[in-house]
């Protein structure tokens, strides 16, 4: 039964991942993947409440599964990040491949460990 709550989780983010991008990414003028920063920044942000909450004891498997493994799993791409810096290599724009990796992961690991703090404060 726990593959259901990750296939739930994954038909709402999934979609949201896709949706997010395009919306994010029509109102820059910018080589930069911003669409693609901003889910997967959003994504462990909301990891890290998630973790935090369970940590706390707050967050039951079911909780976990469907939202972490489900949602954020399929919300957040390292696919689509290593695809769009590879393609920023690729034509020139290699300052903003090395910024995406930078910006990517500094963020994202940032995002991560705040939620984590929050998560675990809010439900402690």
């Amino acid at each position: 039964m726990n593959w259901l709550y990750v296939v739930l989780g994954a038909m709402v983010g999934a979609p949201l991942r896709y949706l997010t991008d395009r919306a994010v990414q029509s109102r820059h003028d910018s080589v930069f993947p911003w669409g693609t920063f901003t889910v997967n920044v959003t994504g462990s942000l909301v990891l890290g409440l998630l973790t935090g909450a369970a940590v706390a004891g707050a967050v039951g498997e079911d909780l976990r599964l469907l939202l972490g493994t489900g949602l954020c799993g399929a919300l957040t791409t390292y696919s689509t990040f290593s695809y769009e810096t590879l393609r920023l290599a690729e034509t020139g724009a290699r300052g903003y491949a090395v910024l995406n990796v930078a910006a990517n992961v500094t963020a994202a690991l940032a995002a991560a460990f705040a939620g984590a703090a929050v998560g675990g404060t809010l439900w402690s």
